[in-house]
C-alpha cells in the first residue's frame, strides 16, 4: 500500500529516483547531509525520493528544506505494512514456496547467484498466483515451509519467536514489491544503502529494467550487527506484537544477520556500480559478495568556501571546548565522551564538552547520557546543545571528538577540517585515513589530530589534553586538517565523479528509450 506521497511538480518526471532508508529528509546526520548535498549539486537533474522507515512515530517533520529540483516525495513504514491485511485461510502453492526455499539456500551460500533464480524470485514476489502477501501470511503452504525450516535449522528459541521473526523480516518485502510496481517515472535508481532500500532498488531494476546505482556510506550489514548486538530490535518487536519474545535470542540475531547479508547480496548483484567511501569499505563489500569490477571509491566532499568565514573567525590558540557533533545514539558512544570529559576536567578545569545533535532517535539512551553527566558531577561542564548549524559550533570549539564504535567517512570531520578544527577520533572506518592520511602523499601533509581506540575514555582524554595544552602541536594539526580537506576532499571532486556516473547511466537509459 502507498502510505503517503507528495507530488511536488506533477508536470515533471524525475531523472534520478533516490531510495532512502531511515535517513533524508526525516533524520539529521551525515548521510542525510550528503543526500541534500548531492541534490543541490545537480540542479539540472530532477530527483524523486522514496523514503522507507520502520514505524511512523519515529519520523515527524522534515529536517531539511527540499530543494526546487525535488519533484516527488513518498514515504512508507515497513513495520506497519502488513498489519491491516485481512486474515483469510488460503492453500497457497507449495511449488512456489519450494522455489523460495531454493532461493533461501542460494542466499546462504557464498557462491554466485544463478541469474534466473534471482529473476524468478523477484518476479514472483507480491504477485497474485505466485507469491502474494496473503499467501505468505495466511496460507497452509507458508506454514508448512516455516515449520519445516524450524525443525531443520532452529534449536535455540521457541517456535513463537522463530515464527514472528520470519514474519517480521519478510513481510516488508511485499510492500517493497508494491512500491516497485508503482514507482514514479524516473530514468535512474540510486540507493544510498543496501538493506530494504537496496532490495527495493533490485526489485525495481528487474521489473522496470532501470539502471541501478548503489552508494554505501557505512556497510549496512555491519551496522545492523551492531544494532542487533544491542538488541534494540527486540523492543520494537515487542511493541508491534504486544510481547511474547523471549530474551534468549542468539539464534534470532543470527537469523537477522543472515537475512541482511542475503538481501545485501541481491542489491550488489543488481547494481551496475557499487560505491564506497574508502578502501576499507570497498574490501568489505567484495568480501560480502560484491563484484570487484563494479566497486569504486568516491570519498565525501566538502564545500570549502562555506567554511572559510568560520576559519577566519577562529582563534590562533585552542579554546578548551571539545565538540562531539552527532546523533545521541549508542553507535556514537556518547558515554565514552562523557567519561573522557571527567578525566579531562580534572587535568584541565576550564574544559567544556559540547554534545551537538538530536536526542529524539533514542530517548532512553539520551536520558542515560544525561544521568551519567549528573552522576559524574559534570553539570555545567558537559552541555547538550541539540541540533545546531555546524558553522556556529565550529567557530567556537577547539577540538572535535568522535567516539563512535562504527563510522564510514565522517562528514563532520571533513567539515571541521575545512573550518580549521583538528580532531580526536576512534580508529573506525576512514577516521585514521582522515587524521593521518591514507596514501604516502596524504601522510606527508601531517597529522590532523589523534586516533584512539574504541571505548577508551582515558586514552581519549589524554589525546585531547595533549592537543589543547600544546599550542604549536594544535596549530600543526589544524594546518594539516586544512591542507587535507583542500587537497583530497573538495566538493568539486565528488561532484565530478558522481556527474560522470549520472551522465553515463542516464545516457544509457536514453539509448534504451527508458523514461
Amino acid at each position: 500500500m502507498k502510505e503517503w506521497n507528495r507530488v511536488i511538480d506533477s508536470g515533471r518526471s524525475g531523472d534520478v529516483l533516490l531510495l532512502l532508508e531511515g535517513t533524508y529528509p526525516y533524520v539529521s546526520g551525515g548521510v542525510s547531509s550528503w543526500v541534500h548535498q548531492i541534490i543541490l549539486g545537480f540542479p539540472e537533474l530532477r530527483f524523486s525520493l522514496v523514503f522507507l522507515g520502520g514505524s511512523r512515530e519515529h519520523y515527524s517533520e522534515e529536517k531539511y528544506p527540499l530543494p526546487d529540483n525535488v519533484v516527488h516525495l513518498e514515504r512508507h513504514y515497513l513495520m506497519e505494512s502488513w498489519q491491516q491485511t485481512r486474515i483469510r485461510p488460503r492453500r497457497g502453492r507449495h511449488q512456489v514456496f519450494r522455489r523460495m526455499a531454493e532461493f533461501h539456500q542460494a542466499l546462504k551460500s557464498r557462491n554466485a547467484f544463478p541469474e534466473k533464480l534471482i529473476a524468478d524470485a523477484l518476479s514472483a514476489l507480491g504477485r497474485r498466483g505466485k507469491l502474494a502477501r496473503e499467501d505468505f501470511l495466511f496460507s497452509k503452504a507458508a506454514w508448512t515451509m516455516i515449520t519445516d525450516h524450524y525443525r531443520r535449522y532452529c534449536t535455540d528459541p521457541s517456535f513463537v519467536d522463530y515464527f514472528w521473526t520470519v514474519r517480521t523480516m519478510h513481510a516488508p518485502m511485499f510492500l517493497l514489491a508494491e512500491i516497485a510496481d508503482a514507482l514514479p517515472p524516473a530514468r535512474l535508481l540510486h540507493s544510498v544503502s543496501t538493506g530494504y532500500a537496496g532490495l527495493l532498488g533490485a526489485l525495481a531494476h528487474h521489473r522496470h529494467r532501470l539502471p541501478f546505482l548503489l552508494t554505501e556510506h557505512g556497510i549496512y550489514t555491519k551496522e545492523r550487527k551492531i544494532d542487533l548486538a544491542q538488541a534494540d530490535w527486540i523492543q520494537d518487536a515487542r511493541e508491534v506484537f504486544g510481547g511474547g519474545l523471549d530474551d534468549d535470542v542468539g539464534y534470532i540475531r543470527h537469523l537477522w544477520i543472515r537475512f541482511f547479508e542475503g538481501i545485501g547480496r541481491i542489491a550488489y548483484d543488481a547494481a551496475s556500480v557499487i560505491v564506497s567511501l574508502y578502501e576499507g569499505n570497498r574490501k568489505r563489500q567484495i568480501a560480502d559478495g560484491a563484484d570487484p569490477d563494479r566497486c569504486i571509491i568516491i570519498p565525501n566532499g566538502i564545500d570549502l568556501e562555506r567554511f572559510l568565514p568560520v576559519r577566519e573567525k577562529r582563534s590562533e590558540r585552542p579554546r578548551p571546548i571539545l565538540g562531539l557533533i552527532g546523533r545521541v545514539v549508542p553507535i556514537k558512544d556518547i558515554k565514552t565522551f562523557i567519561r573522557a570529559m571527567r578525566t579531562l576536567c580534572t587535568a584541565l578545569p576550564e574544559a567544556e564538552g559540547w554534545i551537538i545533535g538530536p536526542e529524539d532517535e533514542d530517548p532512553d539512551y539520551a536520558s542515560e547520557c544525561r544521568a551519567l553527566v549528573r552522576s559524574l558531577g559534570l553539570e555545567g561542564r558537559v552541555r547538550f546543545l541539540g541540533f545546531r548549524r555546524v558553522e556556529e559550533v565550529l567557530s567556537e570549539v577547539g577540538l572535535l571528538v568522535l567516539t563512535s564504535i562504527s563510522e564510514a567517512l565522517p562528514l563532520v570531520l571533513l567539515e571541521g577540517f575545512a573550518a580549521g578544527v583538528p580532531a580526536v577520533a576512534t580508529d573506525v572506518g576512514a577516521c585514521r585515513d582522515l587524521i593521518e592520511g591514507g596514501t604516502e602523499e596524504d601522510r606527508a601533509l601531517g597529522r590532523a589530530g589523534a586516533v584512539v581506540t574504541i571505548a577508551n575514555p582515558e586514552e581519549t582524554a589524554r589525546a585531547a589534553l595533549a592537543l589543547l595544552t600544546d599550542d604549536s602541536r594544535w596549530r600543526a594539526a589544524r594546518d594539516a586538517a586544512i591542507r587535507r580537506a583542500e587537497t583530497f576532499y573538495a566538493q568539486h571532486l565528488m561532484y565530478a565523479r558522481y556527474g560522470e556516473l549520472y551522465r553515463a547511466h542516464l545516457q544509457a537509459a536514453a539509448g534504451r528509450g527508458d523514461g
